[in-house]
């Protein structure tokens, strides 16, 4: 791979990918909202030669064609990683209560977590289709499935089986242009958003993951994949 980009780049999983993809590609452009507060990122930036930093809000139009405008020649691989989530209640908890403040907060996440990515791939079209190998890795998560018997995380829950619908309506379209597209569960992961007692490090998910986006190929474009290559349930 030529040039990779990453949202969501400046934390958790998003971070391990840069680290592990900084292996495999010439070159890594890493997106995150704010690059000024991301230290870590920064940090690892600063310590090799192949990756940089691009401010970019999934959200934003202006600032996601601004990001695209700013990278010059083909993206071999974009990895849509930004996501939020706002909690895990369900009909009675503070986070959904029938209040204009709530119904903003579930309307923020799917921005983030179902447009974001859609608008993302639109934006980095015309660098996807100058690459001769082009590929799309959306992070979704297992909590997308309808196939649960859980009573909370709407907002989340909806987002992800959302996001795993646009991927496939992705994949239909982009095949004529044979640009691969999946989703990722990356596992549960000890992160910000995961906590402490999750299975996987971020090392763990981001090496696994990297490992499937180097095999995503034609034969699996349309597929929501585990961090171990197996499929998800829909």
């Amino acid at each position: 791979m030529q040039r990779v980009v990453i949202t969501g780049a400046n934390r958790g999983v998003g971070l391990g990918l840069v680290q592990h993809l900084a292996e495999h590609a010439q070159q890594i452009v890493a997106t995150c909202r704010d690059p000024e507060n991301a230290a870590e990122l920064q940090r690892y930036a600063s310590s090799v030669d192949n990756v940089s930093i691009v401010g970019m809000d999934v959200t934003a139009a202006d600032s996601l064609a601004a990001a695209a405008k700013a990278i010059d020649g083909p993206v071999d691989l974009l990895v849509c990683n930004a996501g939020v989530n706002s909690g895990y209640g369900g009909l009675a908890s503070d986070e959904n209560a029938l209040t204009a403040q709530a119904m903003d907060t579930f309307t923020h996440m799917l921005r983030v977590n179902v447009v974001g990515p859609l608008f993302t791939v639109q934006a980095f079209s015309a660098h996807l289709a100058a690459s001769a190998n082009a590929k799309i890795a959306i992070i979704s998560s297992q909590m997308g499935s309808q196939q649960h018997e859980a009573a909370n995380a709407y907002g989340y829950r909806a987002s992800k089986a959302a996001v795993n619908n646009i991927m496939v309506t992705l994949s239909n379209e982009l095949a004529a242009q044979q640009i691969a597209v999946a989703a990722y569960h990356p596992g549960w992961v000890r992160t910000d958003m995961g906590g402490p007692r999750a299975h996987l490090s971020v090392e763990e998910s981001a090496q696994a993951l990297v490992q499937r986006f180097l095999e995503l190929d034609m034969s699996r474009s349309g597929q929501f994949l585990n961090y171990d290559g197996g499929p998800m349930p829909w």
